[in-house]
């Protein structure tokens, strides 16, 4: 006996498994662990955190190293030619001169003064015509001592620039880069209640269709029994079989909604499950299967507006837009400040000029400020500035015009909500009527009071009373839902 019981239980298992039921949080649990377009918003905020982190790194010094080599054909010569270099003397003035003994020229004298003569016999200026000087000594300068091999040049530096005052664009884009990043952070809060909103549809949708599912079951059951009453009527001779033919046409009927229906929850599960990335084939069921309707909730309307305004995404998302304009005007306006920078730097080459050409590496340390200051560019500065503003007052027509739309919206909502509810209470009404209509004309058919027509009638008026109110319960928890996700409160359960 305990074996069979056994085998019975390990049976039971897969289908316990199979057949695992979740509630309307647990499947916004599996979507919000699945759903890639988060994993894509989160990245978004990812790259959002390191462009910030990047635009900080333009406060630091930039350090850099740079290493160069070069292949000359040539070398370079500071002589065309070898050179004869006259010998003078350094005069009294430290100046450079010469005395008679080291010119060839004849001499006279001018004022008390010895003056050097040309060849024609007239005196001249010695350092305004040099070359009519006869010297006596010259100094050799062979080209090639001063020429240098430059076939390979190597050089190599290292250094920094430290940013000291950009006008204030450095702040701004800072600015922008933390702002943007604040965005990113806002659209995976408003991707996530998207997500949830997409859930609370499909899952209430797929409740609906499991109770009209369940309601076409309920239909053709009723109909499968009345078309043994009429059979039976017949075999008595109290009906015709036009009335069993009624009968049978909207039996067709009920089964053919009820596949209807059948297909369209496992659409709607399908879709459901697509949403929280669970398996399509899986076999899940829903804990509000057995709905029960309620009214929905209407929010304060002064604190709808309030909220809405304060909790929207729109709104946030455009100040911080607002944010991001009016840095962008002070960096236009900065455009028109000095720039001011402080730079370090080490460099070293191969050939040096340090002591002449010397093939061995040596450097030197350098170090200095530079100051750009912009004067005039017909213009472009000025309107670049205006153009910036006007985007700026654009952000700020645009905030308040979604302020306007979201009143708009939140009393809309809350119509919905109100009409949902009304709705929903004719429908109850409406069934209970159904429902005692349908009593009474299956009492009348029994007691050949009225025609199989009119208890047809009262089955039909009977069943979309019931579509009706699982239609009004739905639409009552999916106003309540529009009201939350337009007053900012979505994600609020």
């Amino acid at each position: 006996m305990k074996k069979y019981i056994s085998v019975a239980l390990c049976m039971l298992l897969p289908a316990a498994v199979f057949a695992q039921t979740y509630t309307l949080k647990e499947y916004e649990e599996f979507a919000l662990q699945n759903s890639k377009t988060l994993k894509v918003a989160q990245e978004r905020i990812n790259a959002a955190e390191n462009l910030r982190k990047a635009a900080f790194t333009q406060f630091l010094p930039s350090f850099q190293a740079v290493g160069t080599y070069m292949w000359n054909q040539k070398n370079i010569s500071l002589l065309s030619e070898d050179a004869l270099l006259p010998v003078g003397t350094k005069m009294a003035d430290g100046s450079f001169g010469f005395t008679a003994d080291q010119i060839s020229n004849s001499w006279t004298v001018i004022d008390g003064q010895p003056v050097p003569l040309d060849a024609d016999g007239v005196p001249f200026d010695p350092k305004a015509n040099p070359d009519k000087i006869q010297w006596k000594q010259y100094a050799y300068l062979p080209k090639s001592e001063l020429t240098y091999d430059v076939h390979n040049v190597f050089a190599a530096g290292i250094g920094f620039t430290q940013p000291i005052y950009m006008g204030g664009k450095v702040r701004e884009l800072y600015n922008i880069a933390k702002t943007s990043e604040d965005i990113a952070r806002l659209q995976i809060d408003n991707t996530q209640e998207e997500l949830m909103i997409s859930v609370d549809q499909a899952y209430w949708t797929t409740v609906s269709l499991i109770n009209k599912k369940k309601l076409a079951e309920k239909y053709v059951e009723l109909l499968s029994r009345l078309e043994k009453n009429v059979q039976a009527s017949i075999d008595e001779g109290v009906a015709t079989k036009g009335d069993l033919l009624n009968v049978k046409v909207k039996l067709n009927e009920a089964n053919l909604a009820l596949t209807r229906a059948t297909d369209g929850v496992a659409l709607s599960k399908m879709a459901l499950f697509r949403v929280c990335g669970l398996d399509l084939d899986g076999d899940f069921g829903l804990a509000d299967e057995d709905i029960t309707q309620s009214q929905a909730q209407e929010l304060d309307p002064a604190y709808n507006k309030a909220q809405a305004i304060d909790g929207r995404f729109e709104i946030r998302e455009l100040e911080n837009l607002e944010k991001i304009s009016h840095s962008q005007v002070k960096i236009a306006r900065s455009r028109f400040l000095p720039n001011i920078a402080a730079s370090a730097n080490y460099l070293t080459t191969n050939p040096n000029t340090f002591n002449g050409f010397e093939n061995k590496f040596k450097g030197m340390f350098s170090a200095g400020i530079a100051v750009t200051i912009p004067i005039f560019h017909f213009g472009d500065r000025i309107h670049t500035l205006k153009a910036a503003q006007s985007e700026e007052k654009i952000i700020r027509h645009r905030i308040d015009e979604a302020k306007e739309l979201i009143n708009l919206q939140v009393t809309q909502a809350n119509f919905k909500v109100r009409e949902a509810n009304r709705k929903l209470e004719t429908a109850q009404s409406n069934m209970s009527a159904a429902e005692e209509n349908l009593r009474l004309a299956d009492l009348s058919y029994k007691e050949g009071l009225i025609s199989i027509t009119d208890l047809l009638g009262a089955q039909t008026a009977w069943i979309s009373a019931n579509s009706d109110k699982i239609d009004a319960g739905i639409d009552a928890r999916m106003s309540e839902l529009y009201l939350r996700k337009a007053v900012g409160l979505s994600n609020i359960k």
